[in-house]
């Protein structure tokens, strides 16, 4: 019986999916979806909110409460680097679109580092770079910590026509590649990486923040 009402449910989740990728949609069903990628509310302080979420100022706990408790936050480094807090969803809903996610959170170097020291255990993850899993007492200042960053990689394929149907024109365009291309939007503080063989990614931060997402893909510019 369970099968039965589920089966229906994902097909149904699937068909509004589709409709709300598609550019120039304006049906009253979609306009009735909150939490959508496109959906990003400007503040007259230079923040932003998104997914239900303002960007440095709601905390990972506001998130956890927001998305649900699967929620895996610990402290991600590379090698040589402090690194930095994040909280990981491997499926969260945006509306009704899924996708990984990934909230980094707004903390100094010393707090992180202090946060290294503390943990209770460690380990090398598939990207090479080493995770600290948090002690009792660094968890709760976790969750008490406003979001910096979100990047989220939806599960549905978001070509450029999508793209720029549901989020506009870019102020800038920066091809890291034949494949990839980043799409810069400074006033909504988001940049969505477009991958002919991979998955899209959007990256969003306050728009009086938009330096610290712009400044690294400049950096890896090819010459």
């Amino acid at each position: 019986m369970k099968k039965t009402i589920l089966i229906p449910l994902l097909l149904a989740a699937v068909v509004i999916a589709a409709m709300l990728l598609r550019p120039g949609n304006q049906s009253h069903e979609a306009q009735q979806v909150s939490g959508l990628p496109w959906q990003i509310e400007i503040l007259p302080d230079g923040n932003s909110k998104v997914f239900g979420l303002t960007l440095s100022r709601s905390t990972l706990g506001e998130a956890r409460e927001h998305f649900g408790p699967d929620m895996e936050v610990a402290v991600i480094a590379q090698r040589g680097e402090a690194g930095a807090l994040e909280a990981y969803y491997s499926s969260a809903t945006a509306g009704v679109l899924t996708g990984k996610m990934v909230l980094v959170a707004e903390l100094g170097k010393e707090t992180v580092e202090r946060m290294r020291e503390h943990a209770g255990k460690s380990r090398i993850t598939e990207s090479s770079a080493r995770k600290f899993t948090l002690g009792p007492e660094d968890l709760t200042l976790a969750f008490n910590t406003p979001v910096a960053s979100i990047t989220f990689i939806p599960s549905a394929n978001l070509d450029e026509e999508t793209a720029l149907g549901r989020f506009g024109q870019p102020g800038e365009r920066i091809r890291a590649s034949e494949q990839i291309e980043h799409l810069l939007y400074p006033e909504k503080g988001l940049v969505l990486t477009l991958d002919e063989k991979g998955k899209e990614i959007l990256q969003y931060v306050a728009p009086r923040h938009f330096a610290r997402l712009r400044e690294p893909l400049l950096n890896k510019m090819p010459e």
